[in-house]
């Protein structure tokens, strides 16, 4: 086995150099990432580019059933929730071990949530770990024998098994984390079909066939990450053979694949939303009449049939309609009047400030950024407001925005794809999610009706009242605009015609333990 993987690695260590078609081994999947990954700890990330790969190095105590976010068992496989709601008990897999060799079992899962949820853990400062709101309702988790793990939750939560599926909730090697400390998230250790082999910044991640794993050995030897952050050089390695699979293709590119045999293009809608967050704290956008300007000023419409081509539909406010049991139909979205924008301007007693907008070279379901910042931009110069870009690459533009924009811009670009019509409100629209708080409400608004809402809507123990609560925060936020509610995407990848059993999901993760190469 070693021999073969080290011919596997000497292979794929050629194929990231030119000229790559004939070098690639024909086991080995490349994929063209957008970015380079922030840290290979799934507690430790946010941003769907990562999440992308740890899918397939980890897994949870559940997972998304294909082709939905609804939950099925994983490391799991069962689980009893009490009466209340408030204590789930889980009987895990047998005989699962950890890359490294170490036991999976009820202990390794105390230890993950512990480490996120308890500042006094030994490894707590592995961290940090900011989507651990997901489990901010945990009080606390037991060990009840090797392979029964027990939950006791301060409230019924009812995203609770849905997060757990969620890239934040799979499970890490504690001996891997004790081992490496606050470098794990370089040396990952999971349970997943894939095993990590090696990182090379700016270059390539590399994991490997995991033979022993559970649900059956993937057929692919390796798989490739490559980032790539310039989506022309994406496209030009895509069409040379330097990639097996692309990711977020620019919309003006997909149907030179479509007229080409030789690719396949995958699409699925999913929950994301793209926003511009909107700094509510100080500056013009404290006044809610020059958000509702700027939400008036944006020709959404254009945005959404020229830049993106079709690509996405103009979104009505914080929640995606692929939510439909919790999404507010009658909400429209805001109607391109510029007319209006300047009226409220007016109102406002706006004095043409220049507007500071942060803008990312290319991000995670960002939506070709670049061309649809530039043309907000000139939206809002036409309406007298003033405004200059500043461009950042993906993990330099988070590092930026999601400490909050005080001090420092008026509105930056912003997209979530999400599991739960919970996740982006909590996350980002509490009082109690501002960045100082540990949350991602980057431009601290703030409104106590929205916060009662989604704390009723976590605590409802039926869906029918859940929508009800969401539908009425959504009419709220629309109201408010704290955000400049710009599109809802169709998620987009190209892979060559020898690519078998590819599959876009609505979570937007790749899931590629199946996937075969002909």
């Amino acid at each position: 086995m070693k021999n073969i993987l080290a011919a596997v690695l000497a292979a794929v260590f050629l194929a990231v150099a030119p000229p790559v078609s004939a070098q690639t081994p024909p086991n080995a999947l490349i994929v063209g990432q957008i970015a380079e990954p922030k840290s290979l700890d799934p507690q430790a990330v946010t941003a769907v580019n990562d999440f992308r790969i740890l899918v397939n190095v980890y897994d949870g105590l559940t997972r998304y059933k294909e082709g939905t976010l609804e939950v099925e068992p994983s490391l799991a496989e069962s689980w009893d929730v009490s009466e209340d709601g408030k204590t789930y008990t889980f009987k895990l897999r047998s005989g699962v071990t950890f890359h490294d060799g170490s036991p999976f079992n009820a202990e390794a899962v105390k230890f993950n949530f512990d480490r996120m949820l308890d500042e006094k853990h030994p490894y707590h400062d592995t961290g940090p770990f900011p989507l651990a709101f997901f489990f901010s309702s945990v009080e606390k988790v037991t060990a009840l024998d090797d392979l029964t793990v027990e939950f006791k939750l301060s409230e019924p939560y009812a995203p609770f098994l849905s997060n757990l599926a969620y890239p934040t909730g799979l499970i890490v090697s504690p001996a891997a984390v004790e081992q490496h400390g606050k470098d794990f998230g370089r040396h990952p250790s999971g349970t997943g079909a894939f095993k990590f082999e090696e990182w090379q910044a700016n270059s390539r991640v590399v994991v490997t066939r995991n033979e022993d794993y559970w649900d059956g050995a993937p057929p692919l030897e390796a798989i490739i990450y490559r980032p790539i952050t310039d989506a022309n050089t994406r496209i030009a390695e895509m069409l040379s053979g330097g990639l097996d699979v692309m990711v977020e293709v620019p919309p003006d590119s997909l149907q030179q694949f479509r007229d080409d045999p030789a690719f396949t293009v995958h699409e699925q809608i999913g929950p994301h939303l793209w926003f511009l967050i909107l700094n509510t704290k100080e500056g013009p956008f404290a006044d809610k009449k020059i958000r509702q300007a700027v939400n008036h000023a944006v020709n959404k419409k254009v945005l959404v049939e020229n830049v993106l081509q079709g690509t996405a539909e103009v979104a009505a406010g914080p929640t995606p309609p692929a939510f439909a049991w919790a999404y507010n139909e009658d909400i429209e979205p805001y109607a391109y009047d510029p007319d209006r924008a300047k009226q409220l301007l007016e109102e406002a007693g706006y004095d043409g400030k220049e507007l500071t907008f942060y803008v990312t070279e290319g991000g995670s379901g960002m939506l070709d950024p670049v061309a649809m910042g530039t043309a907000i931009q000139a939206d809002l110069k036409a309406v007298g407001m003033p405004t200059k870009i500043e461009t950042y690459e993906w993990n330099t533009f988070l590092g930026k925005v999601n400490p909050g924009l005080e001090g420092k811009a008026d509105m930056a670009e912003m997209a979530w794809m999400t599991n739960d019509p919970d996740t982006l409100p909590f996350l980002t629209l509490r009082t109690e999610a501002f960045p100082d708080k540990g949350g991602f409400n980057s431009g601290y608004y703030s409104n106590e009706k929205v916060d009662e809402l989604l704390s009723q809507a976590r605590a409802a123990n039926s869906q029918e009242k859940r929508a009800e609560l969401y539908k009425e925060m959504q009419t709220i936020v629309h109201e408010d605009a704290p955000w400049l509610f710009v599109a809802n995407w169709k998620q987009n990848a190209v892979t060559r015609a020898n690519v078998e059993g590819f599959k876009l999901q609505p979570s937007f993760f790749l899931m590629l333990q199946k996937i075969a190469k002909q």
